[in-house]
């Protein structure tokens, strides 16, 4: 039986939009939205009639009919935390997404709900898979020095589960059965330690923490930030974390390419920061081998910057040794989203209910 999978991922100017019939996407799109458009809207949620239309309109223009599909798949957004894997989309979802209970106002949360709205147009099921705000860290990973302060999964879930799950189909391996060390390797980087099937520990990406990337910080010490924060507006240190960090403030621009092409010119300081930012992701990828005490089944990366052999390269020199590395360039979100409900519709996996309760909400000494 084939199975026919909608899927809609909203963005800050765009929503993307893909349509599956079982493993094969037919077409892939990128709705754009003016930005004029969109500041009529005083919030996000009150953007969704508007994106609504713009999807329906889009679907007709191009002769698509979604009338007998079979899911129809919304991005997570800031609903409480859950764990992951494939959640029927319910009212609660819904309420809590749209009410950003999980303290983020981003397009993201119009993704359930406009499967909600299309569901009513076309039927099928509605699914929501990976959320942003899948948390699986055990208790020990959360603790900090700070009584107060902990430590929160904040990663590229979709991306990451969804690219261990490929790497598993393909090997013929469940990911339940595993240990495994999986990086999103882009603008952003996670590196994660996932554990028989649950994602146990990981840099928070979103923080600046990790490896810096081509526009956020990484780790760095307390005491430095505090030096470098004397004498500059706080929001400015804030941006530093996760937009104007990392390649921008090395070179003034968050292109790779541009980047990269310094380096194979062998220009010193571009040579230095390259190797240094892949030096990090590979200490990065030995801290989540200890986490899974050296018992590692693959290490799988994915992400656009894998389209940098040389950086492949390095990662398979120095990590090599802790377990096989897979790659896997690219981002595999729209992938990630219709498989997970492929594995619903097929029986393979059993859809979760999402019930509004926190993963965790604080030690209770």
């Amino acid at each position: 039986m084939s199975y026919k999978v909608f899927v809609i991922n909203p963005g800050s100017t765009s929503t993307k939009l893909a349509y599956f019939e079982d493993d094969n996407k037919l077409f892939e799109t990128n709705v754009f939205h003016d930005a004029p458009e969109l500041l009529k809207y005083p919030t996000v949620n009150e953007q969704l009639p508007y994106r609504k239309k713009v999807i329906i309109d889009f679907l007709k223009t191009n002769g698509i009919d979604l009338t007998g599909i079979d899911a129809i798949v919304g991005r997570g957004g800031a609903s409480y935390s859950l764990p992951g894997g494939v959640y029927e989309i319910n009212d609660k979802l819904i309420e809590d997404t749209r009410d950003a209970k999980g303290g983020v106002e981003h397009p993201a949360n119009l993704g359930v709900q406009l499967a909600k709205e299309l569901q009513q147009e076309y039927g099928g099921r509605i699914f929501m898979v990976d959320s942003p705000k899948t948390d699986e860290f055990t208790d020990i990973a959360r603790v900090t020095g700070i009584d107060g302060i902990y430590r929160t999964s904040n990663l590229h879930a979709l991306n990451l589960k969804g690219t261990i799950h490929m790497h598993c189909k393909r090997n013929g391996v469940r990911y339940e059965d595993g240990c495994y060390i999986v990086c999103h390797i882009d603008g952003g980087m996670s590196v994660s330690a996932h554990d028989h099937g649950r994602m146990v520990d990981g840099n928070n990406n979103a923080g600046g923490d990790g490896p810096f990337t081509p526009t956020r910080t990484g780790s760095i010490a307390v005491a430095d930030v505090i030096n470098y924060m004397d004498g500059k507006d706080p929001r400015e240190v804030r941006k530093i974390c996760t937009r104007t960090g990392g390649f921008v403030s090395h070179f003034g621009t968050s292109n790779s390419d541009v980047v990269h092409e310094l380096v194979e010119k062998g220009d010193p300081k571009a040579v230095r920061i390259w190797n240094a930012m892949i030096y990090n992701i590979c200490k990065q990828i030995g801290s989540m081998a200890v986490v899974l005490n050296g018992k590692v089944d693959g290490i799988i990366c994915g992400g656009g910057l894998l389209r940098f052999e040389d950086l492949r390269q390095q990662i398979i020199d120095q990590c090599g040794w802790i377990a096989p590395v897979s790659f896997y360039p690219g981002e595999v979100e729209h992938e990630a989203m219709a498989a997970g409900a492929i594995r619903v519709l097929t029986g393979e996996e059993n859809a979760k209910t999402y019930t509004g309760k926190p993963v965790w909400n604080g030690f209770d000494d």
